[in-house]
C-alpha cells in the first residue's frame, strides 16, 4: 500500500490538500493513486485513467468482475454549482469549471478501500471528510449556509435514526431493528378490523382466503376451481392454491374446526384470526423482506451503508402494502417479493433464476402480468445485446426454463394426474372477462371517463368491443417501455471484431458472458413502472388494490433518490395519492386510524413534507395543491352527507383527483425511459463520429465496458458506464474536457 495512504488530508499543505481532495472526488469510476515524493509533498499521478478500462473498474474496490449497479435511478453526478465548487475547491470565476462533477456514489462509498484497514481508514470515508470540512471550514459563503439549511430541512426521521445508529457504533443493528420495528407496525395494523369483518353472508377478502384453505384441504385438485363458485370460488393461479393448501394443513393440525368444510364458513374466532394474521407476517418475513434486502444490496451496493439502510427503511414501511396486506388482509407481499427476487436475479446476471422467480410470481397472482411486457422485453433486449450466438442460446434456455416452470406448476391439472379438460377451469377463473369492464370506483381511465361517457350503457350488448379497446390502449401504453428496452439492446449490442474500430479496447477484456448484466438494466425499473401503470389505467377489471403493482417500482426508484430529486418528489406524491385512492376501501374496512397513522409515519420517515412549496419543481407544486385538495375532501366527507341521488359522490371525487396524478406519473415514467435510453444507447439512427481528440476518445471508450468488462459498439453512442450518465451527453463531455484540462494543468505545474 502506498505511503500516502497513511497521511490525513489535513496534514498536507493547502495547495496539495486541495488537489488531493479534487482528485479523489472528481472521477466517476476511478480513484486517483498517489505516490510519496517527500515527507511534505505528495504528488498525484498526472495521468487520466480511462474509465472504460479493466483497471478502472477494479479500482473502486468491487470484488466482482463487473461494475456494481449504483442505484435503480440515473443519479445526477453534477451537484448544485455552489456545492460542486465548494467540494472541488475550484475558483468560482472560471466559466467552464462551473460544471464540475460532484462525488458519485461509487467514489463516495469506495474511498476508504484504498486505505489500510485501520482506524484511520474508517475516518477517511466521504461522510467523514464532508463533516470534517463543514466543521473545520464552516459555512464559508451564503451558498454553503444554504446547503446546510437544505440538508436540515429535507432529512427524514429514518435517515436521522440511521445516522444515530452509525455514530454510536451500532450500524450492524440497523437492519435487524428496522425489520423488528416494521414487523411490530404490521402486527399493530392487524389489531384492527379487516375486509368483510362481521358482514355476513359473503363477508370479504379475509373469508375468501380462509375459504380457499378450507376447500383445498378437503377437495381433490380437479374440483378446486369448480366448487361453489358463488361463494368465493378460487380465482387465483395454482401457486396461491398450493400455499392455501399448506396453510390449511398447518391450521388443521392446530385446530381442525377452523377449516371444516361448509361448517367453518364465516368463522371469526380469536384463534383463527391470529393464525390467519400470522401467516401473512410469516410469508412477509420469508419472502418479501429478504427480497427487499437483496434489492438494496444488488442495486445500491456501491452506495454508503447509511444510504442503503435509509433506502431499506423506506421500503419496509411502504404504507399502501402494509395497509392492504396486514389491514385489509391479502398476500400481495408474496407476489411482489417473487417479482423483486426476479429483478434482483437479472441484476446479478442470473437470468434463468430470474425467469423462474417471475413465473412463480405469475403463478401466485395473475396481476404480475402487469410486469410481463417489461420483463420479457428486457430478456429479449439482452438476447439481442449478446449477439446471434450467445443471444440465441440464452433465448432457447429461457424459453425452455419458462415452459418447464409453467408445466410443473400446472402439472396437477394435467394428465396423468387429472383429465385434460381440468386445465380449462383455472384458466377461465384466472381471466374473468365475463365480469365486465369495471366493478368499483377505481382511479383509472375507464372510471374517470365514465362520469361523462357511460361505457356499460353504450356497449351493453357489445362487451367484446370494450375488451378490444382496453387491450389496445393498454398495449399502446406500455409500447414505449418495450421499444426502449429492445432498441437499447440493439444499439448496445456487442460487436464481433473490436480490432477494426477506432475504440482502443484492451486485449485482456474477455467477451461478454451471458451471465453478466447488460447496459439496458437501468431501464428495467422505469419499464416496470410504465407497463404496470398502463395496465392499471387502461386494462380490464382493475381493482383499487391493484395500484400496489405500479407503486412497487415507483417506491424502488424513490428509495435511491435524494430528497430534492424529481424521482423522489414523484415517488412520494404517487405513494400518497395511491394510498388515498384506496381510502373508500379502507374506510369500508374500518381502517381509518391505520390509514392516517401510516401516511404520517411514512412521510415523516422519508422526510417528505407534502405541503412545502417547491417552486423549482413541478411535482413539488403539484403535490402541495393535490394534498390540500385531499385534506379538504376528507373534511367535507366528515361534515357533509352526500345526497340520496349521488350516494357515490365522494368516491367519484376521489377518482377525479387520483386518476390525473397516475396519468402524469405514467407520462413521466415514459419521459424518464426516453432520457435513460438516450443516455445508454443514443438517439435513433445517431452514430458517433470517430474520435479525433483526447476528449472524444474518452467519451467513446467510456462505454467500452459497462458490465462484465465487455467491449461494446463504440460508434453506437453508448454513454452510460453507470446509472449516473443519464443526465445527458453535454454534461458528460464538459466533464471530460474539464478533467483533461485539470490533469494537464497539474502536469504542467509538476514540471
Amino acid at each position: 500500500m502506498d505511503e500516502a495512504s497513511d497521511v490525513m488530508p489535513s496534514e498536507l499543505p493547502v495547495e496539495r490538500r486541495q488537489r488531493h481532495t479534487r482528485d479523489r472526488t472528481a472521477s466517476l469510476n476511478s480513484l486517483s493513486h498517489f505516490k510519496s515524493a517527500s515527507s511534505k509533498h505528495i504528488r498525484p499521478r498526472p495521468t487520466l485513467r480511462n474509465r472504460g478500462s479493466n483497471a478502472s473498474m477494479k479500482s473502486v474496490g468491487s470484488d466482482t468482475d463487473h461494475s456494481e449497479i449504483i442505484a435503480p435511478i440515473p443519479r445526477r453526478h453534477l451537484l448544485q454549482t455552489s456545492q460542486s465548487l465548494h467540494w472541488l475547491r475550484v475558483d468560482t470565476s472560471s466559466g467552464d469549471e462551473c460544471l464540475n462533477r460532484g462525488v458519485s456514489p461509487v467514489s463516495a462509498s469506495s474511498v476508504g478501500s484504498v486505505f489500510p484497514n485501520n482506524r484511520m481508514a474508517n475516518r477517511l470515508s466521504f461522510t467523514a471528510l464532508m463533516e470534517h470540512e463543514r466543521t473545520a471550514v464552516g459555512p464559508s459563503s451564503t451558498a454553503d449556509a444554504r446547503i446546510v439549511e437544505d440538508d436540515q430541512g429535507t432529512i427524514g426521521a429514518g435517515r436521522r435514526f440511521v445516522r444515530w445508529m452509525h455514530r454510536n457504533n451500532m450500524k450492524n443493528w440497523v437492519v435487524p431493528s428496522a425489520i423488528a420495528a416494521s414487523t411490530l407496525v404490521k402486527w399493530c395494523i392487524g389489531f384492527g378490523t379487516y375486509s368483510g369483518h362481521n358482514t355476513p353472508p359473503i363477508f370479504g377478502d379475509y373469508e375468501a382466503q380462509r375459504h380457499w384453505m378450507e376447500l383445498t384441504v378437503h377437495l381433490p385438485v380437479r374440483e378446486w376451481y369448480t366448487y361453489d363458485l358463488q361463494y368465493w370460488g378460487l380465482d387465483y393461479p395454482p401457486l396461491t392454491a398450493y400455499v392455501s393448501w399448506l396453510c390449511g394443513r398447518i391450521g388443521s393440525l392446530i385446530e381442525p374446526s377452523w377449516f371444516t368444510l361448509q361448517a367453518s364458513r364465516g368463522l371469526e374466532t380469536g384463534g383463527s384470526k391470529l393464525f390467519m394474521r400470522a401467516t401473512v407476517v410469516i410469508f412477509d418475513l420469508l419472502l418479501y423482506i429478504p427480497a427487499l434486502y437483496t434489492f438494496v444490496c444488488a442495486w445500491q451496493g456501491t452506495r454508503s451503508s447509511r444510504k442503503r439502510h435509509a433506502a431499506l427503511l423506506t421500503l419496509l414501511f411502504h404504507p399502501a402494502l402494509l395497509l392492504i396486506d396486514f389491514g385489509h388482509f391479502q398476500y400481495n407481499s408474496v407476489m411482489l417479493g417473487l417479482t423483486l427476487l426476479a429483478i434482483n436475479a437479472f441484476a446479478a446476471g442470473h437470468d434463468l433464476f430470474g425467469a423462474i422467480f417471475f413465473v412463480l410470481s405469475l403463478g401466485f397472482k395473475q396481476m404480475a402480468l402487469y410486469y410481463a411486457p417489461a420483463v420479457g422485453s428486457y430478456l429479449i433486449g439482452k438476447c439481442i445485446y449478446l449477439g446471434p450466438v450467445h443471444g440465441t442460446r440464452l433465448f432457447l434456455r429461457l424459453a425452455l426454463t419458462t415452459t418447464l416452470a409453467f408445466v410443473i406448476m400446472f402439472a396437477p391439472f394435467l394428465p396423468p394426474f387429472s383429465p385434460l379438460s381440468t386445465i380449462a377451469a383455472p384458466i377461465i377463473r384466472i381471466f374473468p372477462f365475463g365480469r365486465g369492464l369495471f366493478e368499483d370506483k377505481v382511479a383509472n381511465f375507464w372510471c374517470f371517463t365514465n362520469v361523462l361517457v357511460k361505457w356499460k350503457r353504450i356497449f351493453a350488448s357489445r362487451e367484446g368491443i370494450l375488451i378490444k379497446a382496453s387491450t389496445g390502449l393498454t398495449a399502446l401504453g406500455f409500447l414505449p417501455a418495450v421499444a426502449a428496452l429492445i432498441f437499447g439492446g440493439y444499439k448496445t449490442r456487442l460487436q464481433k471484431d473490436v480490432q477494426n474500430h477506432s475504440v482502443d479496447v484492451s486485449p485482456s477484456m474477455a467477451p461478454a458472458s451471458p451471465s453478466s448484466p447488460t447496459p439496458i438494466l437501468p431501464l428495467l425499473p422505469y419499464a416496470l413502472l410504465t407497463c404496470s401503470m398502463s395496465f392499471f389505467l387502461f386494462s380490464f377489471q382493475v381493482h383499487e388494490k391493484t395500484i400496489l403493482i405500479p407503486l412497487l417500482p415507483l417506491t424502488l426508484l424513490l428509495s435511491g433518490a435524494a430528497p430534492t430529486d424529481d424521482v423522489f418528489l414523484w415517488g412520494a406524491l404517487g405513494n400518497n395519492v395511491g394510498v388515498f385512492s384506496m381510502w373508500p376501501l379502507l374506510k369500508k374496512d374500518g381502517l381509518g386510524l391505520q390509514y392516517l397513522a401510516m401516511l404520517i409515519l411514512w412521510n415523516r420517515l422519508i422526510g417528505y413534507n407534502p405541503f412545502k412549496l417547491r417552486y423549482g419543481h413541478f411535482a413539488g407544486l403539484l403535490s402541495s395543491m393535490v394534498h390540500t385538495i385531499i385534506i379538504i375532501l376528507h373534511l367535507l366527507e366528515l361534515a357533509v352527507t352526500p345526497p340520496a341521488r349521488y350516494p357515490d359522490l365522494f368516491p367519484v371525487l376521489n377518482v377525479l383527483i387520483c386518476t390525473p396524478i397516475f396519468g402524469l406519473i405514467w407520462l413521466w415514467s415514459i419521459k424518464r425511459s426516453v432520457e435513460v435510453s438516450w443516455a445508454i444507447s443514443g438517439l435513433p439512427g445517431k452514430r458517433e463520429k470517430e474520435p479525433s481528440s483526447t476528449v472524444s476518445a474518452i467519451s467513446t471508450t467510456s462505454s467500452s465496458a459497462t458490465f462484465g468488462h465487455s467491449p461494446m459498439r463504440g460508434e453506437m453512442g453508448v454513454r452510460a458506464t453507470s446509472l449516473g450518465y443519464a443526465s445527458g451527453r453535454e454534461r458528460g463531455q464538459a466533464d471530460a474536457r474539464r478533467r483533461v484540462q485539470v490533469t494537464s494543468a497539474g502536469g504542467d505545474r509538476e514540471h
